[in-house]
């Protein structure tokens, strides 16, 4: 699927939609993506910050789908795991940046060559515009070789 298709799919998924998320980048080779959140009165909690689940959302499925784009279908992955620290208030609008590199997908075709899964931890920080850390974001990515592929 063309990056510019899923990009505009995405923005309007209705968990991203109704939540302020916008994926505002995502290069066509999928090695690098953008998404942002806006302050609106239906993501804030109680306290006037950003929702955590909010937060959360805008993070989690990125990793998962640039791997996914740059392995291709000879391959599983799925998300496994993830945590999100919270560090200070988010107000305004915030954002996080996904970056997979070749040393990143070659680690991943070595460690999965013979057929075996791999489990590996990829980390983000959620940014508000001054370029403070709102969050910390940590997705645990499972990946393996489809049988018979090579």
């Amino acid at each position: 699927m063309k990056a510019s298709l899923l990009k505009f799919g995405m923005n309007l998924w209705p968990p991203f939609l109704f939540t302020g998320i916008r994926l505002t980048r995502l290069d066509a080779d999928y090695r690098v993506a953008r998404v942002q959140l806006r302050m609106r009165p239906w993501n804030r909690n109680y306290v006037g910050t950003h929702f955590g689940g909010s937060l959360f959302a805008m993070s989690d499925p990125f990793w998962m789908l640039l791997i996914l784009h740059n392995l291709g279908r000879d391959y599983f992955v799925w998300d496994k795991a993830g945590s999100i620290e919270f560090v200070k208030p988010g107000r305004g609008t915030v954002a996080v940046d996904f970056h997979i590199d070749d040393t990143v997908l070659q680690e991943i075709r070595s460690a999965t060559a013979n057929g075996e899964k791999y489990l590996r931890w990829f980390d983000s920080e959620v940014v508000d515009r001054n370029g403070e850390v709102v969050a910390r974001v940590c997705k645990q990515i499972y990946v393996k070789r489809k049988p018979g592929r090579r």
